[in-house]
């Protein structure tokens, strides 16, 4: 026990025992978010895919997960698969080596853990109503392993591809929303559009609370992100706040200015926007070029939204938020990354480093394509031994009765 203390760092432990609490917090806040969003009829569907995450992933995390994301690398791309599986070579005094916060590796593990549980769920809100549930569980499965893990380690990892040419994630703008978004685009060019119409947003104040958790829960999700308590994670802090914030409002004035009336769901929706584009930068950028980045956040996931509502079913605009933002994010790091607001991370453009884009540009297209392809490959696979997508025609959109035999709103 004296071992594990002299180099235990108690506050900086107790502080990431709270981000994992805020960032775990996040999920069944993207459960009411999506509920609301989706019809009465599926409520039940869509926010079942959020918490079966919450179980499900963390057992693969245990058993393989974070051995193949942060196991010593075997190729850069991923990591060695039983070096930590089940936790092996982990104990009670484990430390983690990735920085000298003094966390035990255990704190790390399950920190790590919340964020692989989120990202899958990210993507159930482009298929909402058409895929059955069985196939989401083996998705779930098949995504985690192959396009999930392999990211985490090639930007996470120290060993990892892409940390060792210099890109950086800083909380996952490449690593969570550029997958989940490209996932989001070819889950919902394969299932198709919905043959039955759904009848819409049924409840606004569930989308209220659900974002008010997320927005919440995002402080951990960036400010952790720095696995210590320093400058950086202050200021982490506040790039969150205030891009959400700026977010928010420019996605209120452009939908007034382009609908005639002002919407609370579009204020949400540029909120949850603009921290999806900071994730990427929150520990690199000034608060004012946070600023920025929340209004050029809304301009751009708005603009895409639009576009993809005229072309494609996807059916909660995770692609034009979470995928947009999160590109958008990641490239203009390259952009706005100081050295005087972190001098452990790179120079953008604005301090004389444009190749930072470069490396930033290259680290999104490859992502992309590989999410994008990988997750068509597996709903093919999955589809060979049980049908993807439900039978619209015979349930319509009352899959909470159909899959669940449960009602939200049970009539009496």
């Amino acid at each position: 026990m004296e071992n594990i203390l002299s180099v235990l760092d108690v506050p900086n432990t107790a502080f990431m025992l709270l981000c994992t609490s805020l960032v775990m917090l996040m999920t069944p806040g993207l459960a009411f978010f999506y509920g609301g969003l989706v019809s009465r009829k599926s409520v039940i569907t869509i926010m079942s895919q959020s918490f079966f995450s919450m179980g499900w992933v963390a057992i693969i995390w245990f058993v393989v997960g974070y051995s193949l994301s942060f196991g010593p690398s075997v190729n850069g791309i991923i990591g060695d698969p039983f070096y930590y599986a089940f936790l092996h070579n982990v104990g009670p005094q484990t430390m983690y080596t990735g920085n000298d916060g003094g966390l035990p590796l255990l704190v790390h593990f399950g920190y790590q853990m919340m964020f692989a549980i989120i990202t899958p769920a990210l993507i159930t809100g482009a298929f909402a109503n058409r895929v059955n549930f069985p196939a989401y569980l083996i998705f779930l499965t098949l995504w985690t392993l192959f396009v999930y893990c392999p990211f985490v380690h090639m930007v996470w990892s120290p060993d990892g591809i892409f940390a060792k040419w210099g890109v950086v994630d800083f909380a996952g703008g490449i690593v969570v929303h550029a997958t989940a978004g490209f996932a989001a685009i070819a889950s919902a060019l394969y299932v198709g559009k919905r043959m039955v119409p759904s009848d819409g947003t049924h409840n606004i104040p569930y989308i209220a609370l659900g974002a008010a958790l997320l927005w919440f829960g995002w402080y951990g999700f960036n400010a952790g992100s720095e696995l210590q308590v320093n400058t950086v994670t202050v200021s982490a802090f506040m790039t969150t706040d205030i891009a959400a914030a700026f977010a928010a409002i420019t996605w209120f004035i452009i939908e007034r200015v382009h609908t005639g009336k002002p919407k609370l769901v579009g204020f949400l929706t540029g909120a949850v926007a603009g921290l999806a584009t900071i994730t990427p930068a929150s520990g690199y950028v000034s608060i004012s070029s946070a600023a920025i980045i929340g209004i050029i956040a809304s301009i751009v996931c708005y603009t895409a939204v639009f576009l993809v509502r005229r072309h494609l079913d996807d059916a909660l605009d995770v692609f034009g938020v979470h995928g947009v933002g999160g590109i958008t994010g990641s490239i203009l790091v390259g952009v706005f990354a100081s050295t005087i607001w972190n001098p452990a991370g790179p120079a953008g453009l604005l301090e004389g480093n444009g190749f930072q884009i470069v490396k930033q540009l290259v680290a999104v297209v490859f992502t992309s394509l590989w999410s994008f392809i990988f997750t068509l490959l597996i709903l093919w696979i999955i589809n060979k031994f049980t049908p993807v997508r439900v039978d619209q025609k015979s349930v319509g959109d009352e899959l909470d009765s159909i899959e669940f035999d449960e009602d939200a709103y049970r009539e009496k």
